[in-house]
């Protein structure tokens, strides 16, 4: 047992290194063992391209161990598929190579796959055990698990905020309040995300490009809430240099290939005071979609006070700087259960799951 925790230990930081490459689809690692030695691995590296267990069987061929694969266990993080879309099946690829065992760290709630690729290999003559380290592999993909099981985007909420709580002066001038570091951490996460939102207000007011820049990786899809399309077209979000969806309420148009898509829909009502629960969760479904899986809210105070209000968030991620204002536009207040906080150089990050 010591030994199967180790190998899916491993098949899990393998799945890891898929990150914000391979949505919508999930990560998965895959490792392939024989008399106690790793013969062939790989990942899923990018959407579209071979899954992990394609990956770790060529790895094992490769490397002269092709012929062992009959006598071999391997430990795959997420139920191999049973149906094709953009490759074969994997399930059959594992029962084509006549492998002796699978473990599996989770099932697959994928409605097309969802017990089948499991049943499939057992009816072959594979052995077959699933849930090791389930709660792990539930948490590397919750994404896609939110995705999937609630149908709706993973979200996470971050704002920054003054030693004294606020997010800026109340005149709406922009305020700098997190440090050169922190700012290269969000940078980071954005690029681990589908997409990242805002309001109209910080739109307007902030001018912000929304990419990464001060990390490598890919740029997040561009969201902003526009109900009457009064953003001006000189901002940075109409730039071109990377997808951006403007949700309203007037007007639909362009597509998925475009650099600005406009979605009409009459959820963005929600950023009036008087809003109603269902709005937020409409506009998510909406993203859900358009193939967003998960969503990175940065702004400002209204937006982020919706999510928190209708409930329809994940994880917070809270920056509180050193500088105090005195007075400025109220940051909002933290929910959910504390799970972690740090400090990078004179910032005070502080971390909250909705559960």
């Amino acid at each position: 047992m010591e030994a199967d925790i180790q190998w899916m230990k491993r098949a899990l930081q393998l799945a890891g290194y898929g990150r914000g490459n391979v949505s919508p689809n999930p990560m998965v690692g895959c490792v392939i063992v024989y008399d106690g030695s790793i013969i062939g691995e790989g990942w899923h590296r990018h959407y579209g391209g071979p899954h992990a267990e394609v990956r770790a069987v060529e790895d094992a061929e490769e490397k002269g161990n092709g012929h062992l694969l009959e006598h071999a266990t391997a430990y795959v993080t997420l139920e191999p598929c049973s149906h094709t879309s953009k490759t074969p099946p994997c399930a059959d690829l594992m029962i084509r190579k006549k492998l002796k065992k699978v473990l599996i760290c989770n099932a697959d709630p994928n409605p097309l796959v969802s017990g089948r690729g499991v049943q499939r290999m057992r009816d072959a003559g594979i052995e077959v055990q699933t849930g090791l380290l389930e709660t792990e592999g539930l948490q590397l993909n919750k994404r896609f698990f939110t995705s999937m099981v609630e149908k709706r985007p993973y979200v996470i909420l971050k704002w920054a905020e003054t030693a004294d709580g606020f997010l800026g002066s109340s005149i709406g001038a922009p305020v700098r309040i997190s440090g050169a570091l922190s700012n290269m951490r969000v940078h980071q996460w954005r690029t681990e995300e589908d997409a990242i939102l805002v309001g109209y207000k910080t739109a307007l007011v902030d001018n912000p490009k929304l990419n990464v820049r001060h990390w490598s990786g890919r740029n997040p899809v561009r969201i902003v809430l526009d109900r009457h399309l009064q953003l001006p077209d000189h901002l940075h979000l109409f730039d071109g240099s990377q997808h951006t969806v403007v949700v309203n309420y007037e007007k639909q148009s362009g597509s998925a290939g475009e650099p600005v898509r406009y979605i009409e829909t009459p959820v963005v009502r929600y950023m009036q005071i008087q809003q109603g629960d269902n709005e937020i969760v409409q506009l998510l479904e909406g993203l859900r979609s358009h193939g967003i899986q998960s969503v990175f809210v940065e702004g400002g105070g209204a937006v982020i006070n919706a999510f928190l209000k209708n409930g329809a968030w994940d994880e917070i991620r809270r920056c509180q700087g050193a500088q105090k204002l005195g007075e400025g536009v109220a940051a909002p207040q933290a929910k959910g259960t504390l799970t972690g906080s740090e400090k990078v150089q004179d910032d005070l990050w502080t971390y909250y799951s909705r559960i």
